[in-house]
């Protein structure tokens, strides 16, 4: 194993090899959070969070004469490598896990101080210069830290996913622009309704992931409010005059968002609405793209007994019994991603109804959640965007003669006939199997052929105007 340094808290002492910068507090949680198998390394923004966290409280606790002005260097030196991404791998608590956070809040605190000690020329472990809960801690609860470190991961984490909202926003859109011309039939109830573009179609799903993006910007403004200096139950107990006020002043500086501090730290110490609500839009996001990428599914489905008005890109063969099958592999799985999403908003509102009286224990599953979704969500987006939405084709023609070969055409003659007259057509070409035209304009000859030529012209077809005998 190699040398190994002993440590001790107040369960009692434990080896640990000298490499590792984590220390016997971390070592604990190892041994007994082995549930999800995805340590908080795997998520660096989390980490870069942590080590702003620290860093800024540090500074603060010099300021307020809590901490001397070499441990406090040390710190921000150990915080600064930890920002940097050098010891992501120290980091190696599991993202769920009980204590409310306390074994990462630990593993930031003994990481950094260990970086600290070797800074001022000591070795790992040698607390006494430089202590976890003393120095690196000090003025802080996990209460406070784990919660503000994890509301500027989510924030920035946010920034992220929205960018890829808004590709998929412009991919749809561009797909709207170079599909205006192309005529198709609309559907209601999966019935035939009325003539519309592809178009238009495409350009409605721009325009309803847009209002999705408006939503996701309010909804991350929510984590700006946070409550560092409220220490173990928001009274600021430990923590010296002012400490609260110019801890968030230095956070915001160092990360570079407007982070404020919260109002009243009792409540914002327990209360975690502001993640029911993001997760919420998150799954209002993830219910509106499973939808599209049902219809996606659906106009491209046959290609000869399906709708076949578009053709999605062949990414594999589909069958291993059916020879040239190819399945809509693409939006499949981002329906199943957004299933995923749409599942940990549950979790994430069944979390934050367990808090109890002055602390939320559970908020580690609800990062989980928050992480893992966005993560997930953010990969299935740019792969519909890359491998799907980019190579969309249209059966321009087949469209074309769908509409024409519809029952739901002889809606645009109600202006002329009136409602009676044009059912009593749809339900005799239901019957017959005749067109629309062929019953109207040849049989009972109720409009001339230049009426309906102007009536069912592409271009009014696609541009509908008001027209009457």
């Amino acid at each position: 194993m190699g040398a190994t340094r002993k440590e001790h808290d107040f369960l009692g002492e434990l080896e640990i090899p000298n490499h590792l910068y984590y220390g016997i507090q971390t070592f604990r949680a190892v041994e007994n959070f082995n549930i999800t198998g995805i340590p908080i390394s795997r998520e660096p923004l989390f980490i870069k969070a942590l080590g702003y966290v620290k860093k800024a409280a540090a500074m603060a606790n010099k300021d307020c004469g809590a901490l001397d002005t070499k441990i406090a260097e040390a710190i921000c030196y150990g915080s600064d490598q930890v920002i940097a991404g050098k010891f992501d791998q120290e980091f190696v608590s599991d993202l769920i896990q009980g204590g409310a956070g306390t074994s990462v809040n630990m593993n930031a605190n003994e990481v950094i101080a260990n970086i600290g000690l070797e800074y001022l020329g000591h070795k790992k472990g040698e607390y006494n210069f430089l202590h976890p809960n003393n120095h690196v801690n000090c003025s802080q609860s996990t209460n406070d830290a784990y919660p503000s470190a994890f509301r500027i991961a989510l924030y920035l984490k946010m920034d992220h996913f929205i960018k890829t909202v808004e590709n998929l926003e412009k991919a749809f859109a561009d797909k709207g622009t170079e599909f205006k011309q192309v005529l198709k039939m609309g559907r209601t109830q999966l019935q035939d309704a009325v003539p519309m573009t592809l178009g238009q179609e495409f350009h409605s799903y721009a325009t309803t992931i847009g209002e999705d993006v408006l939503r996701l910007k309010d909804a991350q403004s929510l984590v700006l409010d946070i409550n560092m200096g409220a220490t173990a139950i928001g009274t600021k107990v430990n923590a010296p005059e002012g400490y609260p006020e110019i801890c968030v002043a230095y956070l915001a500086k160092e990360v570079g968002i407007p982070l404020t501090l919260s109002p009243d730290l009792i409540e914002a110490t327990v209360d975690t609405g502001a993640y029911v609500q993001i997760m919420g839009t998150m799954k209002r996001t993830a219910v509106k793209i499973s939808k599209i990428c049902n219809d996606l599914r659906l106009l491209s489905s046959g290609p000869r007994t399906g709708f076949n008005e578009i053709n999605l890109p062949a990414r594999q063969p589909g069958s291993s019994i059916m020879p040239g099958k190819v399945n809509p592999v693409i939006p499949e799985v981002v329906n199943q991603t957004c299933f995923y999403v749409i599942g940990q908003d549950l979790t994430v509102t069944m979390a934050a109804e367990a808090g109890q009286l002055q602390l939320n224990v559970m908020e580690p599953v609800i990062a989980f959640a928050m992480f893992t979704s966005l993560d997930y969500l953010s990969n299935a987006i740019q792969t519909l965007i890359d491998k799907c939405i980019i190579g969309i084709t249209a059966n321009e023609q087949h469209c074309y003669n769908m509409v024409m070969n519809s029952i739901g055409i002889v809606t645009q003659l109600n202006p002329i006939l009136g409602y009676e007259e044009s059912a009593s057509i749809a339900g005799e070409a239901l019957k017959t199997g005749k067109s629309v035209h062929q019953i109207a304009v040849v049989e009972r000859k109720l409009i001339t052929q230049e009426k309906w030529d102007e009536i069912y012209s592409i271009e009014n077809l696609i541009n509908p105007k008001f027209i009457t005998s």
